[in-house]
């Protein structure tokens, strides 16, 4: 077999493997999609429906009669405070351990972002009830930090590090404050890294079930707990989930197209550095 044989079989192959991977990736999306176009009936029916009279009735009864409006503004909100404070608290805490090579705090951080969530659910459900918490905005922006908080420690680390220490002694020498030269001269050179860390943390927290399942109440319920809504004990409204579910996935597909640069950028920057 000749070398050029080898490599267009090469390429095939990779290119093969590339599709099937695409189509498991992207049929449950495709799935949803047609679950949220047909009626109960198609939804229910032993066989698989592949051809129906499209409606929109499902979409038309998420938004009209299950309130959808005001679970999105919830999630928004919620992930809006969370992403904020996130960046608040992360910024300088990145900073710091990538210039005084912090590492014992780097991996505390890493350890709390892998512990898995119903670790912190009991006693946060407790002290919140305690604190008469429950059903508000800011219990749920205080456990999302921990969803999107160590997420922007971890990528800003990287993006602080490849600032040249030379022009923060530079800024020293003119006179700059630690702090001053924080905000005039890393961040505005790490301003790649924040936009993705700041993307991924929203995006992150938009999607966080488990704590909005718990911790929130009629008037904070976020969106992928309205979704819950549409399954109970004798009945699945699939239709209603499938419409609800691309409202919840479309903003988020949208957002990482227009962004995909900077999330490339900031998932890997680590890496190419390493």
């Amino acid at each position: 077999m000749t070398p050029e044989r080898r490599e267009l079989l090469k390429r095939t192959g990779i290119f093969l493997l590339m599709a099937l991977v695409l189509i498991v990736m992207l049929f449950p999306f495709y799935w949803m999609i047609l679950t949220s176009l047909r009626n109960q009936v198609d939804n229910t029916s032993p066989v698989p429906v592949w051809f129906f009279q499209p409606t929109f009735e499902n979409y038309r009864n998420v938004i009209r009669e299950n309130d959808f409006l005001t679970y999105t503004w919830n999630s928004f909100v919620i992930a809006a405070l969370s992403t904020g404070f996130g960046l608040v608290l992360g910024l300088p805490a990145a900073y710091s351990i990538a210039r005084f090579k912090q590492n014992g705090l780097a991996l505390g951080i890493l350890i709390a972002r892998l512990t898995p969530y119903i670790t912190y659910l009991v006693p946060w459900y407790l002290a919140f009830r305690a604190l008469g918490w429950i059903d508000t905005y800011l219990a749920l922006t205080l456990t999302h930090l921990i969803v999107g908080m160590p997420l922007i420690i971890w990528i800003m680390i990287s993006f602080f590090e490849e600032v040249p220490i030379e022009l923060e002694e530079a800024a020293y020498v003119d006179g700059a404050s630690r702090l001053g030269t924080f905000f005039r001269v890393v961040l505005p050179l790490s301003a790649p890294g924040t936009v993705a860390a700041a993307i991924l943390a929203f995006i992150f927290s938009w999607n966080q079930f488990l704590f909005s399942l718990v911790l929130s109440g009629p008037r904070t319920q976020p969106v992928p707990v309205a979704v819950f809504n549409f399954i109970s004990y004798g009945q699945i409204d699939f239709g209603g989930l499938g419409a609800a579910a691309v409202l919840i996935t479309l903003p988020v597909v949208l957002l990482t197209l227009v962004i995909q640069r900077w999330i490339v950028t900031g998932l890997t920057m680590g890496a190419v550095k390493g």
